[in-house]
């Protein structure tokens, strides 16, 4: 059974400025440019934590630096602890592709730390690297900067948040740059805190969104009792709890960029082993809709595109358009494989000249999400893209 429980949280002081300008995406789809971009918003704005620069004058690397700034910020009053323990209500409103209003409601709360396979199941293979970037940030920062987004499998979930913040005291709002509207209830009413805990215990949480975070939130919690101390919640990591409803949930792509192959290699002929090309539309958009009519991803190179139908069926379960693609990448000679959500950037990037070929991948559904969860397979990483994203900057989680 998951344990999920209230935390004080740590948030903006109402002075500290607008709240569009503190908040930011998630670490891991911030660039370079975006991240100037948000910086200049405020000198308080989320990103500077949860995306550190170093800073040489005072001889800090990123992550000291982070938890420098953070104690000036609490120092300051610009960030303070709320009163009581809480859990927070948070509802993002949206426009689907059809232009259709939609929203996912979930609730934002510490979840106990459990290995995976029982109470918290992960869908999706992890990297290397981005675990060791946010295990040295949290060593020194001892905060949850963003949620994991886990997915609750029991039912009822979304009625009793929407329930418990009709009740709430505290609403804050704020509209992202994408236009999507971002609202936090703070909940401190004892009942309502049980009600929502009991709904989410019966059944796994299932990590959506944040696998590096959980396993780095894991790892940190082993170095603490191996060395007898540590921070009292090192046990539990801050998460967003929506419920495993199609109503509820928005799943897009990610796609893969093709870099570094010998030139002059004939990327069409290597695929054409494992499946039957057949010319496709050049419109992003128009290419988009003949992927999930005709049931396949597709290949762009600056000559064209082709759909790619699979020369071999396997299991159900292996049918998923990421292990098929990445299965083909990893027979390539050397290469890199970048990720970009978004099937007109992905295909831009090949256009401008800065990948050799985008392998675009249609959406996982809810319905294969919870196939392979129940089958208890992880899916490649970067297989699955949850739209629209939690802000950093609503509300922290100190361990201490």
């Amino acid at each position: 059974m998951p344990r999920f429980e209230a935390f004080r949280g740590l948030r903006y002081a109402p002075a500290a400025a607008p709240l569009e300008r503190l908040i930011a995406p998630p670490y891991d789809v911030v660039d370079a440019d975006e991240r100037a971009r948000l910086t200049a918003r405020s000198p308080y704005n989320s990103i500077r934590l949860e995306l550190p620069a170093a800073d040489p004058g005072r001889g800090l690397d990123r992550y000291r630096a982070a938890a420098a700034l953070l104690g000036s910020w609490r120092a300051a009053g610009v960030l303070v602890p709320d009163p009581n323990p809480s859990l927070y209500v948070y509802k993002m409103g949206f426009l689907d592709d059809a232009g259709g209003a939609r929203s996912t409601t979930g609730v934002i709360g510490a979840l106990g730390l459990e290995p995976f396979g029982g109470a918290v199941v992960p869908h999706e293979q992890t990297m290397a690297a981005p675990g060791r970037d946010r295990l040295d940030l949290l060593r020194a920062c001892e905060v949850n900067f963003s949620p994991i987004w886990g997915l609750s499998l029991a039912s009822g979930l979304s009625v009793a948040c929407a329930a418990a913040s009709a009740r709430a005291g505290e609403h804050l709002v704020a509209v992202d740059d994408e236009s999507t509207t971002h609202e936090m209830w703070r909940v401190d009413d004892e009942n309502a805190i049980r009600a929502i805990a009991d709904l989410v215990a019966p059944a796994a949480v299932v990590i959506a969104d944040g696998h590096h975070r959980h396993e780095t939130a894991t790892r940190y919690r082993a170095e603490c009792v191996a060395r007898g101390v540590g921070p009292s919640g090192c046990g539990f990591v801050m998460a967003y709890v929506a419920e495993l409803a199609p109503d509820e949930l928005s799943v897009q792509a990610i796609h893969r960029l093709v870099t570094g192959l010998p030139d002059g290699f004939d990327l069409l002929g290597a695929l054409g082993g494992q499946f039957r090309l057949e010319r496709a539309s050049d419109d992003p958009a128009a290419l988009a809709v003949e992927m999930v009519a005709r049931g396949a991803p597709a290949l762009v190179l600056a000559a064209g595109s082709w759909l790619l139908f699979p020369t071999a069926r396997s299991v159900a379960i292996d049918e998923l358009d990421s292990r098929r693609v990445d299965e083909a990448l990893g027979r390539l000679p050397h290469h890199r494989t970048d990720y970009q959500h978004g099937g007109a950037r992905a295909v831009d990037t090949v256009r401008d000249g800065r990948a050799q070929a985008a392998v675009l991948v249609r959406p996982v559904t809810i319905d294969e999400l919870a196939a392979t969860v129940r089958a208890g397979v992880r899916m490649p990483p970067k297989s699955t893209y949850f739209h629209p994203k939690p802000r950093t900057g609503f509300v922290f989680r100190a361990l201490a």
